[in-house]
């Protein structure tokens, strides 16, 4: 009689997320849980929740709503919900969805395996303590190196900037920087199993190993990173403006492994603005950065993030953002209207825009995103490009890889080449990928 029981895991927000719950899996493995793409056939559903902005908690709740349903059934099923509105909400998200059986937060994710034990016997529970910095060490989850292309590596965890709009500091705690050694363990292990390109994670990697006297720094690890045999790239995420050293600038100047493309959030063009959300650094120092980047790696790509409507921004500050993005000349931007989180510093603050006006402003701004990502999109035709080939596309006579600098490109070409590196010509460009012709 077959024992084993179906997973099914809803994933919602950031890279570090999804790296959660791939770890979710590992550690319930041991329990006889199998993944499923499908809530109806789960015994166990998970949702890994982020609640960096309002829209995104609102979405958790409207799914549990959904979930209702299968709760009512025939077939017991168990509904956790973890990460960082678990980690916000602690007990009172028990209260509030009575058909609830487990809330985990995010220092709490090695108990996941007892607790799921206890709700199989019918008890409800909660886990939302914050750890001290050796004991999140020493149980840091990891997931078993069971192949794939890419894979995403946690260096370090939580936040000690404080932005005076965030909120992952008081969900997700202060920095704490895991022991190189087990960093560079893993991805040996993983590069065994065929893994080619590792991107490393954390809310703020330019601060890695700055609390220890032993460990090194950032542009440290990249360099020992770049030594491990079978890893042919090397991605991380994501990068404070006001962290970013010289020595991690070399290193796209002195790395070959390391990607083309680095994610740094401005959040706003206006000094001004990046006062008042507490980012610690001025536009001119964030463009800065930004020549220096190309001056190192004259074909990188860059990206970030984007906030309209944070409280006090009038439309000379909002046309500085604009002009902020012309002159970096983004690749992609991910952007968002001001969202007031609990027991942050700006939600404080006087609202002094009405929901219209916000919206229409990131409304303008993404236009002039798309507009500028297609046309960048655009140069690439002509030109060949390495791409590490990650599966097969959509289309099934079409596998996709991405290039250095975090391109997608679709080609037709045999499954077979997926895990190497290919030259590709670029022969059209759309609006979030390239079209491609093997050489």
């Amino acid at each position: 009689m077959n024992s084993t029981k179906k997973l099914f895991i809803q994933t919602f927000g950031c890279q570090m997320n999804v790296n959660d719950s791939e770890t979710m899996v590992t550690l319930l493995k041991d329990l006889e849980y199998e993944p499923t793409d499908s809530p109806e056939a789960a015994d166990l559903i998970l949702l890994n929740t982020c609640c960096i902005r309002a829209k995104a908690e609102q979405k958790v709740y409207s799914e549990l709503g959904r979930l209702k349903r299968l709760k009512k059934g025939e077939k017991k099923v168990l509904l956790g919900v973890g990460g960082c509105i678990a980690q916000q909400e602690g007990e009172r998200l028990l209260k509030r969805v009575p058909y609830l059986d487990l809330v985990f937060g995010t220092h709490s994710l090695h108990l996941l395996p007892d607790m799921v034990r206890a709700a199989e016997k019918g008890e409800r529970l909660t886990r939302n303590d914050f750890l001290d910095p050796d004991t999140r060490l020493d149980l840091f989850p990891r997931k078993e190196a069971d192949g794939g292309v890419t894979r995403f590596v946690t260096v370090m965890q939580g936040c000690d900037n404080f932005c005076s709009y965030c909120i992952v500091p008081y969900v997700r705690g202060r920095e704490v920087s895991r022991r190189s050694d087990d960093v560079l363990q893993e991805i040996r292990e993983m590069a065994v199993t065929g893994v080619r390109e590792v991107t490393l994670l954390g809310q703020n990697v330019n601060s890695y190993g700055l609390k220890s006297s032993t460990e090194p720094d950032f542009a440290g690890l990249l360099r020992r990173v770049a030594e491990i045999d079978g890893i042919e790239r090397i991605r991380f995420t994501t990068s404070h403006p006001k962290d970013i050293s010289p020595a991690l600038i070399a290193c796209f100047a002195e790395l070959p492994k390391l990607c083309s493309h680095i994610h740094l959030p401005a959040q706003s063009g206006s000094d001004r603005m990046l006062s008042g959300m507490n980012r610690g650094y001025s536009r001119r120092e964030y463009l800065d950065k930004i020549e220096a980047l190309k001056k190192a790696r004259p074909e990188i790509q860059i990206t970030g993030d984007m906030i309209v409507g944070f409280p006090g921004e009038t439309e000379e500050d909002y046309n500085e953002t604009l002009s902020l993005m012309a002159e970096v000349g983004y690749a992609d931007l991910f952007s968002f209207v001001f969202s007031a989180r609990p027991e942050t510093a700006a939600a404080k603050l006087a609202d002094t825009l009405t929901r219209k006006e916000k919206q229409e402003r990131l409304d303008r701004l993404q236009r002039l995103q798309q507009r500028m990502t297609l046309e960048r999109n655009h140069t690439f035709v002509g030109t060949c490009q390495d791409v590490l080939v990650e599966g097969t596309s959509k289309r099934s006579e079409q596998i996709f890889g991405r290039t250095s600098g975090n391109r997608i490109v679709n080609f037709a070409a045999d499954s077979s080449l997926v895990g190497t590196i290919v030259t590709v010509r670029i022969v059209d460009a759309f609006q979030n990928s390239l079209l491609g012709e093997l050489i």
